[in-house]
């Protein structure tokens, strides 16, 4: 149920639409990631199983001033897939710049709604085959029950994308939102508030830990920061609750539903960071959540979790490379050039953890190939007329798909129909 500070965070959001957003930059180029980008949830949510032609209902739960919102209805309309999407937020300061956003881009497949999510499930709203919640249960007075109410709202065979925070890469966050309830308390104006936060940053001492948090950039003014809304988002919000891994799965179980992938994939892989063989002989061991705590804590440098959900009474929608017809797109990715520059391992950074994974000898032959047109027994015949035998052709399509979608970057695509 709303209490005191959920009002406070109300107002926070009204006198600084969050995250910082101009129009005019929707000509320039489309804000993209995850969750909700249109071939993860294809891939990671419907297991590419779900016809493109099939209409999507999706509800951006806490859509804010639109990123997860645009970016889906664009990729929407872009590919001509039938549906439409609902932005729900209650900031109407939200409201309007994302609306503004959405007409600078012509979209006609998105519709604005003002309300909370806590009053879902809606039954004026009804129900959605895919929700996106992204950087708002972790500021709810029940996040257990918001997820919950956004669970009941999924058609049967739905799922959802969502990010909460996480705490060991938000180290000094949390110090420094203790300080400044002391300097700035949630009662005073947010205008107030900002103030006093800028001026107790240009004062912070050496020793403050988010001053040794490289991967903190939201309280840092634009264009390398979040500005004014960033900077309380991240240090002023009156509520503000963080999940490790497991935490995180204890949360999506209790509201009837299962992980179906934490983003990105290799980051959740402990072995990468522990080559020693005794202890990989551990690892080995451990089940898929424990792992990944495993590697949230060695890593130190995860400051949310982006999770893909389904619901548990569904059967499990796994993406089947073994399929011949299936047709395997890159995210972000141009095969052709990626296979130019490509050698025997894949050097990746994330947060400044560097990671080398291994590639397979006939990586660029079958890069060229990968056009989100050709089908996996296309591109095989293809690579396979080039002199490679059948078998090595198998082998490396196995290896580079297993690096490539660890990474989030190769995934399969929704069948026509």
């Amino acid at each position: 149920m709303p209490d005191r500070t959920d009002a406070q965070l109300a107002a926070q959001y009204e006198a600084l639409p969050y995250p910082a957003r101009d129009p005019r930059d929707e000509a320039k180029r489309l804000v993209v990631g995850s969750p909700s980008h249109l071939l993860e949830v294809d891939h990671w949510v419907f297991g590419a199983r779900r016809p493109a032609s099939r209409p999507l209902r999706a509800l951006i739960a806490g859509g804010g001033t639109g990123d997860g919102a645009i970016m889906l209805a664009q990729q929407m309309a872009w590919r001509a897939r039938p549906g439409d999407v609902t932005w729900l937020d209650r900031s109407s300061a939200a409201r309007a710049v994302a609306e503004k956003r959405a007409a600078a881009r012509h979209l006609t497949n998105l519709r604005f709604v003002e309300g909370s999510i806590l009053d879902l499930p809606d039954p004026a709203l009804g129900r959605f085959d895919y929700i996106d919640c992204c950087g708002v249960l972790h500021h709810l007075p029940d996040p257990a029950a918001g997820l919950k109410g956004l669970a009941a709202s999924l058609e049967p065979g739905g799922g959802m994308g969502i990010m909460v925070y996480a705490p060991h890469g938000r180290t000094g966050v949390y110090m420094l939102q203790d300080a400044l309830r002391l300097l700035a308390p949630p009662d005073e104006a947010p205008a107030a508030r900002v103030d006093l936060a800028k001026r107790a940053m240009r004062h912070l001492p050496e020793t403050a830990w988010l001053r040794k948090n490289p991967w903190i950039t939201d309280h840092l003014p634009l264009p390398q920061g979040g500005g004014d809304s960033g900077l309380y988002d991240l240090l002023l919000n009156p509520r503000d609750v963080a999940f490790t891994v497991p935490q995180l799965a204890s949360l999506v179980e209790g509201a009837g539903l299962r992980i179906a992938c934490l983003v990105e994939p290799v980051r959740y892989d402990p072995d990468p960071l522990l080559p020693d063989p005794r202890l990989r002989a551990r690892t080995a061991t451990m089940d898929p959540i424990t792992r990944a705590a495993l590697a949230e804590a060695l890593a130190g440098n995860m400051g949310i979790h982006i999770a893909y959900l389904q619901r548990a009474e569904d059967p499990p929608a796994t993406a089947d490379w073994t399929n011949p017809d299936a047709v395997p797109v890159l995210r972000e990715l141009d095969g052709p050039t990626l296979a130019r520059s490509a050698r025997d391992t894949l050097p990746v950074t994330y947060d400044g953890l560097r990671l080398t994974l291994p590639i397979p000898r006939l990586a660029a032959a079958i890069l060229a190939q990968l056009d989100g047109k050709k089908t996996q027994a296309e591109i095989a015949r293809a690579v396979e007329a080039g002199g490679a035998a059948p078998a090595a052709v198998a082998r490396d399509m196995t290896a580079l798909r297993q690096t490539l979608e660890s990474l989030n970057r190769m995934l399969l695509a929704a069948p026509a129909r």
